[in-house]
């Protein structure tokens, strides 16, 4: 990791105090949808936050891959305790039943009969096929380069903000080439309570002293976007893994297919001047 970006944990300190933590109230007529927040104008926002898996790299199949392997081969050991009774993993039971959640969450809910040790280490092992995986596969959702520097032009404050352990987050990041773009990670399992309650994404706000109005999240689950939205922030769904509808009901303000989806550049522009327009429009989305 970059030497440039922090590590927020239990440790952060609070940039401000009171506003920060407020709320967005909803207008009703100013959402996109009834149970988002509201989008800020291009001259409002701050600070950009992204979830990292199915965000800013298609890693969830590497993930449900990862995931079906160990689970299933420990059926032999586990016997008739083990998982799902014997049958196996779905990618309908993946995105129910694992996308978005914590390890520990997951492991607790699959094999409650598992003491904790045990449970530990099928995570360990789930999380090295993973990276395994992933050093032969990672690659950036169609357009980040090209929003990567819409934001930097803007200098706007930017950071990722996932309930994957700290290891697998540092090796995407480092594989896409953002160790100088992000200047701070904030890790679920590090905070309080992970996403999808609103702690790790208000962390980040704390940090960059923004209020919830002057950012805005990427997301790709419904835990992540509850955890945005519930902070109060405008929360942008990436349909990767998760069907439009279930991300506006877990509170998305906007669906987007992936960053050169028009709806999110007439969004960002729509609220700025014609110059900017002109200038910002990338040449996936002008062509």
């Amino acid at each position: 990791m970059a030497a440039g970006m922090a590590a927020v944990g239990h440790g952060i300190q609070h940039a401000q105090a009171g506003g920060v933590l407020t709320m967005a109230v909803c207008k009703g007529s100013c959402h996109d949808q009834a149970m988002g927040n509201n989008f800020p104008s291009c001259e409002e926002i701050k600070a950009i936050l992204f979830d990292v898996d199915g965000t800013i790299t298609d890693s969830d199949p590497l993930h449900f891959q990862a995931f079906k392997e160990i689970f299933e081969q420990g059926w032999a050991e586990w016997g008739q305790a083990g998982f799902n009774n014997g049958e196996p993993m779905t990618k309908e039971f993946f995105l129910t039943q694992i996308s978005g959640k914590l390890n520990s969450v997951i492991t607790a809910e699959q094999f409650p009969h598992l003491d904790e040790s045990a449970r530990e280490k099928i995570t360990e092992e789930k999380e090295a096929r993973y990276r395994s995986l992933a050093k032969e596969h990672t690659s950036e959702i169609a357009g980040l380069s090209k929003f990567i520097e819409w934001i930097k032009e803007r200098g706007l404050r930017r950071a990722a903000v996932s309930n994957s352990p700290r290891d697998n987050v540092e090796q995407v990041i480092s594989a896409l080439g953002l160790d100088e773009f992000f200047e701070l990670v904030v890790i679920g399992h590090e905070c309080e309570r992970p996403k999808p309650f609103p702690d790790p994404y208000l962390k980040a706000l704390r940090f960059f002293g923004v209020s919830p109005e002057q950012a805005l999240i990427f997301e790709d689950s419904p835990a992540g976007t509850k955890a945005g939205a519930a902070a109060g922030v405008a929360v942008v769904g990436l349909t990767t893994g998760h069907p439009e509808g279930t991300l506006r009901t877990a509170g998305a303000t906007l669906i987007i297919k992936s960053y050169e989806d028009p709806a999110l550049w007439e969004k960002l522009q729509g609220e700025t001047n014609s110059s900017a327009k002109n200038k910002t429009i990338p040449d996936a989305i002008s062509q």
